[in-house]
C-alpha cells in the first residue's frame, strides 16, 4: 500500500486467505506486516486478514502472506458413469437460500427469467440436472472467451447477454443467474488459476467458477469459461473442477470483516483498502507460486 495521503486518520486493509475446504488443504499460513492484524472468519465462511493503522506515519506498507495449498480435483461422483453414482455426503449449507438469490448485477427479473426458461424449455429439459445441463451448454455455445473492449470482467448478467463475451465472470454469472431463475441454487467462488505443469512463476490474475446444487446430486462444480476456451473439455467441466486452482472466497456483493463503510463489494479476491471510510486504490499487488518438494517415498 502507497501514497497513504499526508494527515489520513485511519488506514483499514482487508486481504482475502484462502480456507481449507473438500478440495484444497490450507496449512502454515504467514504473514509478514509491520502493524498488528486479526484474521477473521466472514459471509459464507470467508477468511479475511484485517488490517487496522489510526494515524499512520509512513506513506507507504507491505503486507506479503504465504501459505501451503494443496489442491485436489473436485469430481461430482453422479456424473461420472464408472464412479459411485451416490451423490456426495456433505454438510448442509447454512446459505442455501442465499443462493436462490439476486446479485446487484445478476437480477432475476421478468426478462432474465423469460431467458432462462426459453433455454430449458427449447432443451425440453425437465430435472433440475437437466435444465442446469441446458442452461451450460447454452453458455458454452452462445458465450466467447473475450477480454477485449469495456464492459467484461464486472460479472454484468445483462453486459454478458447482450455482448456474448467476456471473462469467467461474466460466462459465470449468465450460467447462475440462469439456474437461479429456474429454482436451482447456484454459488460462485474465486480464487486464482494455477497453470497445469506447474513449477514456479506468476500469475497474472484472478480466475472463478461455479457449482448447482441438486437433491439427486448435490454440489455440481461447473466451469464454463474454461470449457468455452478448450472445447476438448466441455464434457469434463460440467462436474468438476480440476484441481489447477486455489479458492479465496465464495459468494458476492459481500460485506467484508470488520465491515467496509462504502458498501458490498462485487467479488471479493484482490487488497482491498479504505483511508477514513473512503476507498484507496493506490494498491500495488503481486501473486506467485512454486511447487512444494515432493514427499520422500516411503520405504
Amino acid at each position: 500500500m502507497r501514497d497513504i495521503p499526508t494527515g489520513a486518520k485511519q488506514v483499514d486493509l482487508w486481504l482475502p486467505v484462502p480456507h481449507s475446504d473438500k478440495s484444497q488443504n490450507i496449512n502454515d499460513l504467514q504473514v509478514d506486516s509491520p502493524y498488528p492484524y486479526e484474521v477473521v472468519t466472514s459471509q459464507y465462511g470467508n477468511h479475511i486478514l484485517h488490517l487496522n493503522l489510526l494515524n499512520p506515519k509512513e506513506i507507504a506498507f507491505t503486507v506479503t502472506m504465504h501459505f501451503d495449498a494443496l489442491r485436489r480435483e473436485h469430481i461430482n461422483p453422479t456424473l461420472v458413469p464408472t464412479a459411485s453414482r451416490k451423490a456426495p455426503t456433505e454438510p448442509a449449507d447454512p446459505d442455501m437460500q442465499r443462493w436462490l438469490q439476486p446479485d446487484k448485477l445478476v437480477p432475476l427479473d421478468n426478462q432474465i427469467k423469460t431467458w432462462a426458461t426459453e433455454v430449458v424449455a427449447k432443451a425440453n429439459a425437465k430435472t433440475d440436472l437437466e435444465k442446469a445441463r441446458a442452461i451450460y451448454e447454452h453458455v458454452v455455445s452462445t458465450v466467447k472467451y473475450d477480454k477485449s473492449g469495456q464492459g467484461w470482467g464486472r460479472g454484468d448478467i445483462y453486459y454478458a447477454c447482450d455482448a456474448r463475451r467476456g471473462n469467467c465472470t461474466d460466462f459465470h454469472a449468465v450460467f447462475i443467474g440462469y439456474c437461479r431463475a429456474v429454482g436451482i441454487p447456484a454459488r460462485f467462488s474465486i480464487g486464482f488459476p494455477l497453470p497445469a505443469d506447474r513449477g514456479e512463476g506468476q500469475v497474472q490474475g484472478y480466475h472463478c467458477w461455479a457449482e448447482f446444487y441438486t437433491k439427486e446430486t448435490g454440489w455440481v462444480p461447473v466451469d464454463a469459461s474454461e470449457a468455452a476456451k478448450d472445447p476438448s473439455r466441455r464434457t469434463y467441466f460440467f462436474g468438476a473442477h480440476d484441481e489447477n486452482r486455489v479458492e479465496f472466497t465464495r459468494g458476492r456483493d459481500l460485506a467484508l470483516a470488520p465491515p467496509q463503510h462504502n458498501g458490498p463489494l462485487n467479488f471479493f479476491i484482490y487488497p482491498y483498502a479504505e483511508v477514513d471510510g473512503k476507498p484507496f486504490t493506490s494498491i500495488d499487488k503481486k501473486f506467485s507460486y512454486h511447487d512444494a518438494a515432493p514427499a520422500p517415498a516411503s520405504k
